[in-house]
């Protein structure tokens, strides 16, 4: 049997004529998984292909079944593929974050939709298609079954990495315990579930190098779990980056463990300079009076922050902006990333604001996060945008890297390469307005 594993990429994202970077970009766990969940009794000949590392020509690719896996702002050239696909008659399973989000509507476009994680129900899948009993929808248990999680096909795949800055991407930690309005992770991933240690530090020992990136949503919210885990890292004398929540800022424990664990940088939302705007998107745990104390924490624990700030929630006003660029530069974030606030479907946002009537289009090819999708509450849509593209330009104007690095120097190597990408991702956003995003679908 063939399959061909097809992971369509936003505009933005995409390989060439994109404006994302390979010096940012981590081997994604999704279809490597994939291939290695095939049923051992089904003989397959798999072809994987990411359209953030190369051009896809849908002509030249023979299967027998076609998998797409999509987030919601590539999601409609996901359907553009399956529409082709089928037309072709060859059949297409359909999963992802926004087919989980979105199975209906998805379905329209695919002979099969795997929603949540696919452990059981993409081996499962397989051996239905191969019996000519393909199910329409296939959803997941209430729990993940860890004998279940193969090793990725990492290497054998990727090849030597071809267009990422490292294929080594772990994940130990499975949906989060928050409840976050606008996150689509509690939706996608019920409940909050961990790998055990033992069998994450022997995937970490198995991979070729010393540097490997932690991609777990919400790792954290554990502390027991998180601190054991990293503890049991420091024999393995490797380098890694991963994500935590501004919660870590009240257990300095924590931090050490990270440290002597071999953590380089965190990917850390703080979101909002302003309280009001955390609360009301249920993020009160974040607390904006604490956060120059985490960045100086990490820091002198020799740990990079990359900072991620969103900007349009309902408590913010035409001020945000300054008062992010304020802080990113004052508390010397690495590695900051802006994004617009998005009401993804699914979601308690998408939902109240499309009861408010303040949805301004469902073009999902819009909704990667670089957009504005809705009427904010304090601003025009214009101003949002036009702040949010001036904010990008001012964070990585040469000054604010030189002062920002040169006061952090953690992870300098690192900081210097991925500061420079999103340098030049800063001055690309503006190619891409709304009006080329609504095409982004045709293939």
């Amino acid at each position: 049997m063939k399959i061909a594993l097809i992971l369509p990429r936003a505009g933005i994202y995409r390989y060439k004529t994109g404006a994302f970077s390979r010096f940012v970009r981590y081997a994604p766990l999704t279809l490597t998984t994939l291939a290695s969940l095939v049923p051992e009794e089904i003989s397959t000949d798999i072809h994987i292909y990411d359209e953030g590392i190369e051009t896809v020509n849908k002509r030249k690719i023979t299967a027998d079944l076609v998998g797409l896996t999509a987030i919601t702002g590539a999601s409609m050239r996901a359907y553009a593929y399956a529409d082709f696909f089928r037309a072709q008659g060859i059949p297409v399973i359909m999963g992802g974050v926004h087919a989980t989000l979105m199975p209906e509507e998805a379905k329209l476009h695919a002979d099969a939709v795997i929603t949540g994680p696919a452990y059981e129900t993409w081996p499962q899948a397989l051996r239905d298609f191969k019996n000519g009993t393909l199910q329409p929808f296939y959803r997941p248990q209430p729990h993940i079954d860890f004998s279940k999680i193969p090793n990725p096909e990492r290497l054998s795949l990727w090849g030597s990495g071809r267009g990422f800055i490292t294929v080594n991407s772990i994940q130990a930690v499975f949906g989060c315990p928050n409840s976050c309005d606008f996150c689509v992770t509690p939706v996608v991933c019920n409940g909050y579930q961990h790998r055990p240690i033992n069998d994450v530090v022997r995937e970490i020992a198995s991979l070729r190098g010393k540097y490997f990136v932690f991609v777990d949503p919400s790792p954290i919210e554990n502390i027991q779990y998180a601190t054991a885990l990293y503890r049991a890292l420091a024999p393995l004398k490797k380098k890694w980056t991963g994500l935590a929540t501004t919660r870590l800022v009240n257990h300095p424990e924590l931090m050490d463990a990270m440290e002597a664990g071999g953590c380089k940088g965190l990917l850390i939302g703080f979101e909002s300079l302003s309280q009001g705007s955390v609360n009301t998107i249920k993020k009160g745990f974040n607390r904006v009076a604490d956060y120059y104390r985490l960045a100086d924490d990490l820091h002198r624990r020799g740990i990079a922050i990359m900072g991620c700030f969103v900007h349009g929630l309902d408590g913010d006003d035409r001020d945000c902006f300054e008062r992010t660029l304020e802080f990113v530069n004052n508390a010397n974030i690495d590695l900051p990333r802006f994004t617009v606030c998005t009401p993804f479907p699914g979601t308690p946002f998408f939902a109240a604001l499309k009861r408010d009537g303040r949805i301004l289009t469902e073009n999902w090819a819009l909704y990667d996060a670089q957009h504005v999708v809705f009427r904010p509450r304090n601003m025009s849509p214009d101003e949002l945008a036009e702040g949010h593209h001036r904010v990008w330009r001012e964070a990585y104007r040469l000054p604010s890297m030189i002062k920002r690095m040169t006061c952090s120097r953690s992870f300098l190597k690192a900081a210097l390469v991925t500061n420079y990408a999103y340098r030049r991702y800063a001055k690309k956003l503006p190619l891409y307005p709304a009006e080329v995003m609504e095409q982004d679908h045709r293939i």
